[in-house]
């Protein structure tokens, strides 16, 4: 048999492997990212429908084996705290409120802490959670009430938190779901859509209406600029009006889309 060697393989082919190494690690990598987003994702829709069915149950009393309705409250003031937050309050003290905008993946607690990068990343069970929690801003009071609630969430792209409220840019999809609903620990209430704008963050010493600073106006006066700014920022009139006295939630999340950085839905509470 004649003397035979092995081709060595020449400098393109073994660029050619490094490559198919490369990009077989970087495939690998995205899956894997992938793979946990949509983990955490469906983890904490699944962790929203368990919160879900603890609403309306009575919290469980020590030593009795049963029921017993307890009340419980932030402050001594405060009017007694309703049934359907009763066991979720034990839970976690921070909850202050639970959203729901029907026909949508929005159906969530809100809570609310000293520290408002907190529930950016947290969940309800105070774990690390890529999705955050629905929050207040902190310097907002659901008693004594503030006239404007503001309410943030991150813009999931699984749709989860706030990821399909910038649906409402469609005036269509507004008509709807017109209806938000927002019940407080101390009392239930539905909202509807007012306002529908995209928004700059501006800069601290910057002269503008900033709607995140809104929370409650000093007179009528101060209240009606407060919505025409709102009105002229809106992307298609509802029809809706709100008078100084009525009760408004301010939905705040990220805005991807040019020029913007948030997207923003302003209701008022009806009776």
């Amino acid at each position: 048999m004649g003397n035979t060697k092995k081709r060595r393989p020449d400098r393109r082919e073994k660029a050619r492997r490094l490559l198919r190494f490369f990009f077989g690690l970087t495939a690998a990598a995205s899956l894997g990212y992938f793979a946990f987003y949509y983990y955490m994702s469906g983890g904490s829709s699944a962790n929203a429908n368990n919160l879900a069915e603890l609403k309306d149950k009575a919290p469980v009393a020590k030593g009795t084996g049963g029921t017993q309705v307890m009340h419980l409250t932030v402050d001594e003031e405060a009017p007694e705290v309703l049934d359907e937050f009763k066991t979720l309050l034990l839970k976690n003290k921070n909850i202050v409120g639970w959203i729901q905008i029907e026909d949508t993946p929005v159906d969530y607690p809100v809570l609310q802490s000293a520290n408002e990068e907190y529930y950016l990343d947290h969940n309800f069970e105070q774990e690390k959670d890529n999705n955050g929690s629905i929050f207040i801003d902190k310097e907002c009071s659901i008693w004594p009430r503030s006239q404007n609630i503001i309410i943030y969430g991150h813009n999931m792209k699984s749709g989860k938190m706030f990821g399909s409220l910038d649906k409402y840019k469609d005036k269509g999809y507004c008509e709807k779901h017109p209806v938000i609903r927002f019940d407080t620990l101390y009392d239930s209430g539905e909202y509807r859509v007012m306002y529908v704008f995209n928004e700059i963050v501006h800069e601290e010493a910057e002269v503008a209406f900033k709607y995140y600073q809104f929370i409650d106006a000093n007179s009528a006066q101060e209240y009606r600029s407060n919505m025409k700014e709102m009105a002229e920022m809106s992307l298609y009139d509802t029809g809706v009006e709100s008078y100084y006295g009525d009760s408004l939630i301010t939905l705040s999340t990220c805005d991807y889309s040019e020029g913007a950085e948030r997207f923003v839905v302003v209701a008022k509470k009806v009776d």
